[in-house]
Order: C-alpha cells, then structure tokens, then sequence
C-alpha cells in the first residue's frame, strides 16, 4: 500500500490523496453483527499453507536459492513511502521482526530477539516492557537495546519534518521509552492507549539509521549495513537486478541453511521462461505457468517430446495429411512455403518439449493469499452517490459465482469474502455481508426505482425547468446547445475527412470510429468524464495492484476490443449493443422491454475501468462477469481498458472511474491499517477533500469513531468487536463489496524445503535449503 512521490518535510499520519467529494446522506439498514454484547463468532477456518516442511536435520549445508520479485526494491528503508513486497522479502531476512504472523494471521511473539513482551500498565497511561534475548546483536557485535528504540521511535513519531517518512500511526501515540531494569529491558510509555502496540518496531533498524535524516532519508535507501537476521546484505546489483544476501556469522539463532539467498528481478511474464532454464528457482507465478508446470509433471519426458501439448498438438490426422502432401507436391512454391511452416511449427514444438523438461524440475504450492480483491464503486459524483444505486448493483453481484470462477480451476476453496477488516481464519473475522443483505435481483431492482432509476425513464425526458426567470433562461440555453449540436452534426461527414477523430462528439470511455465499433441507436454523446490531476503519491501502488490482478491468471477471452459493453455481448442483449460501422440497427424485438434503465431520458450507465496488460486476463473475465449480472437489472456498463501503467494512478487514485476491481492486504492490525482505507474524506485547506486512502470516497463519522475506539482499547476481544461492528457499517456503505481472498500460486524447486505459498505467514528464512541425500538403505521419506 506504499506510494511515491511524497514531498521532504511532509509527514502524513497516512498517505493522503487530494480528491473531491459529494457528500451525501447514507441511510444505515439495520445492521447485522453490530451488537456490543461480546458474543464470539463461530471460527472459520483459514486454507492452510502449502509448504514443504522438513526438520532442518534433513536439510543440507550451503547452497543457494535464487528467488523472483517484480522488481529491484527501489528503497530497502520500510518506512518509506516507495517501499513495497521486495523491501518487505529482503528486511525480513536480515532485520528484526519482533511479532511475525503465523499461519492464521496471528501475531507471535519472536523468540530470536524478546524473552518476552507484554503490557504491564494501563492507568494513568499505557506501558509496554520489552524483554530481549540477551544473546541479540547487531552485525557489528553491538547489542539491540533502547537506543535502537528510541532513535526509531522519533524518526517515526512525526514531530521531525527532516525525516522523509511515509507512516506515523502507532509512533506518535509514544510518550517516551527509556532503558528498564537492566539494558536488556525497554520501556515504552503511551500518551494514548494503543490497542496495536504489537505492530511497532517491525522490522526495526538499527540507530545508526534512524538516528540521523540523512541516513534515514537517503543511506538506507540503498544499503543496510547494520543487520540482525539469519542473513546480512551483501550486494545489490542494478545492472543484474539482483540483490545478494549471504550467511550472518554473527547471527545467534538457528544458522542459516543456505549460503546465499539471491533475490532476483524477473517480470510476472518472463517467470515461465525464467523457471524451464533453471535461472531461478521460487517464484510467484498466474494460472498459465502453474497449468504449464502441471502438465509437464503428468506428461514426463514421452509426454513431451510427444507433442501430445504444445504447439501442433490440436492438428487433426487430416490436416497433417494434407500438410506433408503440400510439402511434397509437385507445385514447388506451395511445397516451399509449407516446407517453411513445418519447419516453424518443428522449432516451436522443440522448444516447447525443451521448456517441459525445465518445468518438470518444479512443483507449483497454491494457497490462498493475505489479500482480497474487491469491487470499488466510486461515490463521489453521477448515479453511484446514491447510496441506493451502490447497494442495488452490491445486490446484484453473485459473488460465490466470481470467487468459483477464480478459485475452483486453481484447486482452491471458493468461499466469497464476508469481511472488508478481517479473512477466514482469523480471531477477528466474521461474515458481515448480511449487512448489506444477499444477492437479490428483485430487490436491486425496487432499490433503483425508488432511487428514480425506471425503464420509463429511459425513453422519457423531464428538462426539470424550474418556475421563473431561471428557468427560462435554462430552457433558452438547451435551445441554444440542441440548435448548435445540430449543425455541428451536419458537418460532421467533412470534419472526419480532415482528421477530426470525434472525441469530443462521445463520452469517455465510449469507442471511437477509429476502434471500427460503435453503438447501435446511440445518437447522443454522454457527458464528457471530469479527468482529476493524477495523484503523485500513487504510482508504487499501481505496479503493486496490477502484479496482484495479474495472478488471477489468463482465462482466453478475446480482447480485441478496446472498450466493451458487457450487455452487448450477452444472449438476448438490448439495442445499444456495438457492431461494426455501418451496420444497420436491429428492430426491436420481445427483448427490447429489458432495456436499461434511466431517469429524465438518459440512461443508468457506469464506467468500468479495467487494466489492458496481458497479465490482467483474469481481473478482466471477473469485471465482464459483474458486467453481465448488472445488466439482468438494467445497469448499463461501459468497460473501458486503460493502460497498466495508467489504471491506478490516473483513474482509481484520482477517482475518474465508476466501478473498479483492485486488490487490498490483509492485515493483523485493521484498527490501525484499514483506517485510511474507509476513513470518511474531510476538507483540505484548498477546498477538495483528503481522501487517504479511501478511493471509493464512501465513508461515515461512524465508521471513523469505532475505528478510533477500536485502536484505543486495550482489551482484545472488545476491540474485535468494534471492528465487526465497523465492517458492518462498510458493507452498510456499499462503496466497497469484497469478492474473493486472491490465490497464491509458487513455483519452487523439488528439492527445495520449508519454502512455498506461506499465506498469511511468514518464511523462516534460516530453515530454508535442499533436502540432504538419503542415507543408503534408509526408509523413503513421507511425501512432503
């Protein structure tokens, strides 16, 4: 959730983005799993790691492993604003981590570095004691003590503008932390009760970064060299993208297994490659790598050489019949030219049998991972600041249809996602979506006409004059702009002869005849999108998104199109849909009294912005599903395809978007992360309103205020539920409707051990290496 961007001296509690909001009243149903009672929920379980585990006596000495990440880190300081997974995989392995999360998203105490930690006081004020492992010590054979503390607790705490940082929260709530008994004991007293206390201090950096701006600012950007892991930085290398850790000989836990751990930059699309040449050997990989890995295991080396897969591999008998007969002809330039092609298609299948024999050296570990993709319906302007509209298109989602579409082809449990603050398997989790209510088209249905939104509407128009001298003056200027549009129509046929390519003839996100579509019956443009100044703060965010869409995997569906009407391509669909230019319109038929809805003659449409990358296949697929399920309640859908690079930082950031699929993390601190995410937008001092990180501008005082009592309450369970109660009200809001919990899918050597799809926990980095060789006439192993 990191951006860039973020001016020096500017220290934000969160990352704030300038945006604008209309404000509108939001009617709460009664709302389901809000009562204060303390009632427990019933557990649910969370999909288990798939990890292969073995007892590091089963782990052979040295080696090394060379992992995948999107791209070199372009900061190794977490606390920066374009910090992202790579800084988080590489600080993970060679700093301190005091409270790492389990399998269940549970945080656990580190017994590498605390003998223990608890609060020991909470009247008058909050104090928390730490206890270290006396055997912690930096690489330099310092020992971890207060100063450490200290010098990170006022880099962080925001009272310094010199330190460029991108995240206060929980720091600032410090009052002042001093030595204890004995130098391994630390005090850290709160001015304010900090229910998340656990979430400071990880991964913490020694004092020599974050005793000075500059260090801070700028040397850690680059370069640790003060480490306390299993592992210490030895290089990172910009022109092989590959950052080099190696074995701490000071480390005083568990010794590494391995003698290098290589974390190397390698694009989402290249991993297939990346993995059959042997150039890595974990790696995050789509559905199509996994698929490939798959087949290569059930095929062997027959299978392939076979070309049984592959390329070929759909020639009929017949068609290779008639191929070699061309190639042998007697007409030598037909023969030539299928000689030609056989021999393409003869290197192609070579390399694909090449490539299998690769892959078969990998296994592919799927779990589900610590994040959630949602369906984010932007309230602050048009049909969607009616709270009524958002809850009606919320209703008409099938959502255990999306979560099957994506997770049961993977293997995995396809369960819709019943919490915006918490995931399966969690203390904190329950199923909040019956505050919104279920999947209903008749409801959905009354909500839109009672918001206004008829099929009448769509064929009437109501100008809306007011009585009076303005409503004349009102009814003079649409004369005025009917008579103009007009003319300029006539001259249109000319126009287009000299370039003129009619953007400003159709609304945004609307094919032009440049894209050979266009919609049938549609004669009069919509309103031009309002574009808003691309916040600088969010490009990290963008690759972050769109690498977590791209794991949805491919699904094959033609995208020739730019831009889509959903309810142009489904069975029985309502004139407007696109045909090439020039087709006539289609006559009405029995189907035409589904059309869609519309108020005061202009139809209920809602632009939907998805990325156009090959690697969002998949986000794509879910967004044309929730497209035709809005068009069964008359909702018009535009689907408009935007660069990766542009998808979030020109349209979900700056808000110019209608609906949206992006993806959240999980976290085991929602009072504390989550809170920028539905905070309600609040006036700025220029007038346009701080939306954090809240990008569907939907929020309530309410919302704010439990989150506030949930981060200050000391007691565990009454924070929890606080936070159910919160998350009752966020579904209540319907700006944003969770859909599913993502895959995750990992590529890692055979021979590897205690690496794979770790969820919500975290790798043991030490415990990593390959199996040792069995002793002869030992018993085989258990299959891992």
């Amino acid at each position: 959730m990191s951006h860039v961007g973020v001016p020096r001296g500017t220290v934000p509690k969160r990352k704030r983005l300038p945006a604008l909001l209309t404000a509108g009243v939001l009617t709460l149903p009664a709302l389901a799993g809000c009562s204060s009672d303390g009632d427990e929920p019933a557990a649910v379980a969370a999909v288990p790691q798939d990890v292969a585990r073995a007892a590091r006596a089963q782990i052979a000495d040295g080696g090394k492993v060379t992992w995948a990440i999107d791209a070199l880190p372009a900061t190794l300081n977490a606390f920066q604003a374009d910090a992202d997974s790579a800084t988080t995989r590489i600080t993970g392995a060679v700093l301190p981590t005091l409270f790492p999360l389990d399998e269940k998203g549970r945080p656990q105490l580190n017994p590498d570095y605390l003998e223990s930690a608890k609060v020991t006081e909470t009247e008058p004020r909050q104090v928390v004691v730490y206890r270290l492992n006396q055997q912690a010590v930096w690489s330099d054979g310092r020992e971890i003590g207060a100063p450490d503390f200290v010098a990170q607790w006022r880099a962080l705490s925001g009272k310094d503008s010199a330190f460029w940082t991108a995240r206060n929260a929980g720091y600032e709530r410090i009052e002042k932390i001093e030595r204890g008994s004995d130098d391994l004991e630390v005090k850290v007293t709160f001015a304010k009760p900090y229910a998340d206390w656990r979430s400071l201090f990880s991964p913490l950096y020694p004092k020599q970064v974050t005793g000075s701006p500059d260090a801070f600012n700028d040397g850690a950007r680059t370069t640790v060299k003060e480490t306390a892991g299993p592992f210490r930085l030895r290089d990172v290398d910009r022109k092989t993208g590959s950052v080099t850790l190696t074995r701490n000989p000071r480390w005083w836990g568990s010794p590494a297994k391995l003698d290098s751990l290589v974390f190397k930059a390698v694009k989402p699309e290249d991993r297939t490659d990346a993995l059959a040449e042997g150039t890595v050997d974990v790696a995050d990989v789509d559905s199509g790598t996994a698929h490939r890995i798959a087949q290569a295991a059930r095929e062997g080396a027959a299978g392939a050489a076979s070309g049984a897969n592959g390329p070929g591999a759909a020639l009929t008998p017949a068609q290779a019949l008639r191929s070699w007969a061309v190639a042998h002809g007697t007409d030598e330039e037909a023969a030539e030219e299928e000689q030609e092609v056989r021999d393409d298609k003869a290197k192609a299948a070579e390399a694909y049998a090449t490539e299998q024999s690769g892959l078969r050296a990998f296994t592919v570990r799927k779990a589900l991972e610590p994040a959630y993709t949602q369906l984010a319906l932007n309230g602050e302007t048009g049909p969607l600041a009616d709270d009524r509209v958002r809850r009606a298109v919320a209703r008409a989602l099938d959502r255990q249809e999306l979560a099957d579409t994506v997770l049961k082809p993977l293997g995995l449990p396809a369960q819709p996602l019943g919490s915006h603050l918490a995931l399966a398997g969690q203390p904190a989790y329950k199923d909040g979506s019956e505050a919104l209510g279920k999947q209903d088209t008749e409801k959905a249905q009354a909500l839109l006409a009672d918001a206004g939104w008829t099929r009448e509407g769509a064929l009437s128009r109501n100008d809306g004059t007011k009585a009076g001298s303005e409503g004349e003056k009102k009814k003079d200027a649409d004369t005025k702009a009917e008579e103009k549009k007009a003319e300029e129509k006539k001259g249109s046929a000319g126009k287009e002869s000299e370039g003129d390519d009619g953007k400003a003839d159709r609304a945004a996100g609307e094919p032009s005849a440049a894209d050979g579509l266009y919609i049938v019956g549609d004669d009069k443009p919509g309103d031009a999108t309002r574009a808003l100044a691309p916040a600088p703060v969010a490009a990290a965010q963008s690759d972050a998104l769109l690498r977590q869409a791209g794991r949805l995997g491919a699904t094959g569906i033609s995208e020739d199109a730019r831009d889509v009407r959903a309810q142009d391509r489904q069975p029985g669909g309502a004139a407007g849909a696109y045909a090439p230019a020039g087709t006539a319109a289609p006559a009405e038929g029995a189907d035409a009294a589904r059309g869609p809805l519309g108020k005061n003659g202009k139809p209920l449409s809602l632009r939907f912005v998805l990325p156009s990358g090959p690697g969002s296949a998949g986000l794509r697929s879910v967004g044309e599903k929730i497209a035709a399920m809005l068009d069964t309640i008359g909702i018009r859908t535009v689907i408009t395809k935007v660069s990766d690079d542009s998808y979030f930082r020109d349209h979900v950031a700056s808000g110019d978007y209608d609906m949206a699929l992006y993806s959240w993390p999980a976290s085991a601190y929602p009072a504390t992360d989550d809170r920028p995410i539905y905070a309600k937008p609040v006036p700025a001092t220029d007038g346009s309103l701080l939306v954090e990180q809240n990008y569907t501008r939907v929020g309530t005082d309410h919302i704010d205020q439990l989150f506030d009592q949930a981060v200050s309450e000391l007691d565990e369970k009454a924070s929890q539920n606080l936070m159910r109660q919160a998350d009752a009200r966020i579904w209540a809001a319907a700006g944003s409707i969770p859909l599913f919990q993502r895959p995750q899918l990992v590529a890692t050597a055979r021979t590897l051990v205690n690496v794979g799809a770790f969820g919500f926990g975290v790798p043991h980095y030490q415990d990593i290496g390959y199996k040792a060789p069995q002793a002869a006439g030992a018993p085989a192993a258990g299959k891992k």
